[in-house]
This record gives structure tokens, C-alpha cells and sequence, in this order.
């Protein structure tokens, strides 16, 4: 149940910031969609953390806002595996990953209550 809220999750997300951001293009079906929603899921659950390990050290020395860096880099190598998904560069993809975190956060915090 978990992993069908957190793809449902970064599929609104996706749509929300597809939405607001300029440079931050969806263009596909709902299933397309989901597709997407999972593939982001599945980066973040199994690519993000051995990245974090091995950057630890440069996460340090920049006080964590390494992590925003990394995230981007996450985001834009999961939109290559999503065809109805493009980023245009850097600042579209960063502020998506800035509006896909809030829009998860919130949606967690609203599922555990």
C-alpha cells in the first residue's frame, strides 16, 4: 500500500510541477503517468541512497546542499527513462525537484494522519 501512495504521490507531483514550471514538460496519459510517478520512485529508492553514501564527504563540507545537487542529477537521469517527460536543463529540473519534494512531504504528512 506504501509504494501505490508514493507512486500516486510523485505522479500529482509531477503533474503539479509540470504545471508551474516553465521548462518542465509532461506530455502523456495517465498511465504514462504513473509510469513516470514509478520510475522517480524507484531512482530515489535505490539510486539515491548509495549516491548519498558515497558523496557523504561532499555533503559535508557544503553543510547538505549537496543533497539539492544530487537530487537533480536523480531527477534528470530518471526523465531519461520517461519518454513523455523533459526537463530542459538545470533550473527547470531543479525547481522540480524543489516542488516534487513539497508536494511529497505534504502528502505524506496528510496519509500518516
Amino acid at each position: 500500500m506504501n509504494i501505490l501512495i508514493r507512486v500516486l504521490a510523485n505522479s500529482l507531483a509531477i503533474l503539479v510541477a509540470a504545471r508551474f514550471i516553465p521548462g518542465f514538460i509532461f506530455d502523456g496519459t495517465w498511465l504514462n503517468l504513473l509510469f513516470a510517478g514509478a520510475i522517480i520512485g524507484l531512482f530515489n529508492s535505490i539510486v539515491r541512497p548509495i549516491v548519498h553514501i558515497i558523496s557523504l564527504p561532499i555533503i559535508f563540507l557544503t553543510l547538505g546542499l549537496f543533497y539539492v545537487i544530487i537530487n537533480v542529477a536523480i531527477l534528470l537521469l530518471a526523465v531519461s527513462f520517461v519518454p513523455s517527460l523533459h526537463v530542459a536543463g538545470f533550473w527547470p529540473a531543479f525547481w522540480g525537484v524543489i516542488v516534487i519534494s513539497l508536494v511529497n512531504n505534504l502528502i505524506s504528512s496528510l496519509v500518516k494522519k
